[in-house]
């Protein structure tokens, strides 16, 4: 009998091939896998490439011009040397006891012209920063700008979102306090541009609590621009602080209404003392040419149609319009009333106070009320397109409860809109060098107020 066939190394050698076919297919597997990673990599930077290519960085809204972002570590920085240390120390010195010392950011836009001249006036110390960008007219923001140079206040051209800036001002000057009014304005013009409104209104008060939080020593009291937008959709009035402000109407009212809780977080983590103030339909001399009372003026007196809304229901559309004597008065006294910050180096060391204030007039006026005024200082009668309110982030009515402003730091508004708008007229027609019929005889002021302190009911006294 024959016997049995020696099958061993048969089996050895498929145990082999199998081994090698293993090992072969881990390493082709693991190969396959280093080049998806590499393919996935390269096309996650070219994504990267094309996004950087067809979309402006968030910081940089469209208006916003270069050279406001400009770095102290760049060699072609105009800031920093002895001699512009000075300048700064100089502007922000206070010449009386127990002055405060102030930085102000905006201070060449409506509220923080008026702001910086009142605070100067009494003796505080006040520098200006300012990025001067093309959302309105930059030549009346440097005519504010030439105006706080007369009254020997500095403004730095220059955005808040550079922090280097920031970090290098504090490090020259221990600001008692800020007064943050820099901020993208306008309802309606966020639907065209809303990076602006989150590279201003949200990135840049990051930007500036960071540096007040964790450079500045001492921290300063921060009061700080909100807005009556942040009421929203609320029905209930008037609008009190106590009411619920997550409905907004508009992008600029979101932007608004974030500040207020990143406002809270710094508060809470950082001890940062800050006062929210809710402007109610600032107007009067040197104001904005994108509101109301502003460019229904210019129409008038060019004889172009003006366009006012009214509500679905065909009521007209109502505003509590407060003029800007008494928002100066507001802000003072939020300045004055702001407690001491509490952290140092970023460390908080015990509660800190929080606030947030309405500051309005407290007597809503409808629309076309205003432009009966205007239509009487102007004699002349405007040209009228009466339309629905379009669903652009406009609210048909506001009007402010003011109580709390008035029990912490004697806030009371003074200002009808007759006077208010009489002053606003007659700076007007000075600033532009146009006549107005009841303006005859009154003389042309020069065209963009140079050389001279325009009268301006608060701003030529300050």
């Amino acid at each position: 009998m024959a016997p049995p066939p020696d099958n061993s190394k048969t089996t050895k050698l498929e145990r082999y091939n199998s081994y090698l076919r293993r090992v072969n297919s881990t390493k082709l597997l693991a190969a396959s896998s280093n080049i998806l990673f590499r393919a996935t990599l390269l096309t996650a930077v070219v994504l990267i490439l094309l996004f950087t290519l067809h979309y402006p960085p968030l910081l940089a809204g469209h208006h916003t011009p270069a050279h406001s972002h400009r770095s102290l570590l760049s060699s072609s920085s105009p800031y920093g040397g002895a001699a512009w240390e000075r300048e700064v120390r100089r502007s922000a010195t206070p010449r009386r006891p127990g002055g405060l010392s102030v930085l102000v950011t905006g201070a060449a836009g409506f509220v923080g012209t008026h702001c910086s001249l009142a605070l100067k006036k009494r003796g505080d110390g006040v520098l200006g920063l300012d990025n001067f960008n093309s959302y309105y007219d930059p030549s009346l923001k440097r005519s504010r700008q030439d105006l706080l140079s007369r009254h020997g206040i500095l403004v730095i051209d220059a955005d808040i979102n550079d922090s280097n800036l920031l970090i290098k001002l504090f490090d020259v000057v221990p600001f008692s306090h800020v007064l943050h009014l820099a901020a993208q304005a306008g309802v309606r013009y966020a639907m065209r541009n809303p990076q602006s409104y989150v590279a201003s209104n949200v990135a840049g008060l990051v930007s500036l609590f960071e540096v007040a939080a964790k450079h500045a020593d001492p921290q300063p009291a921060v009061v700080w621009a909100s807005s009556s937008s942040v009421y929203g959709l609320n029905t209930a009035v008037p609008f009190s602080e106590l009411h619920r402000t997550d409905r907004p109407a508009s992008l600029y009212a979101a932007t608004k209404k974030a500040g207020e809780a990143i406002a809270h977080t710094y508060n809470h983590i950082y001890g940062l003392s800050i006062t929210g103030l809710r402007f109610f339909t600032v107007y009067g001399p040197w104001g904005r040419p994108d509101m109301a009372y502003f460019f229904f003026t210019k129409s008038i007196l060019s004889g172009n149609a003006i366009t006012l809304f009214k509500t679905r229901d065909g009521v007209d559309v109502q505003r509590d319009f407060t003029y800007i004597d008494d928002v100066i008065q507001g802000c003072l006294g939020a300045l004055d009333t702001a407690g001491k910050s509490t952290g140092s180096g970023g460390k908080k060391r015990g509660p800190a106070q929080l606030r947030v204030y309405n500051l309005g007039n407290k007597s809503p006026v409808p629309v076309s009320k205003m432009v009966a005024i205007l239509e009487q200082l102007l004699g002349k009668k405007a040209k009228k397109n009466v339309v629905t309110m379009p669903m652009n982030g406009d609210v048909p009515y506001t009007h402010a409860n003011v109580s709390s402003a008035e029990k912490d730091f004697g806030y009371r508004p003074t200002t009808d809109l007759a006077t208010g708008l009489r002053r606003f007229v007659k700076w007007y027609v000075e600033y532009y060098g146009v006549m107005a019929p009841h303006a005859k005889g009154k003389g042309k002021g020069s065209v963009g107020g140079k050389g001279k302190d325009v009268d301006t009911g608060s701003v030529a006294s300050a």
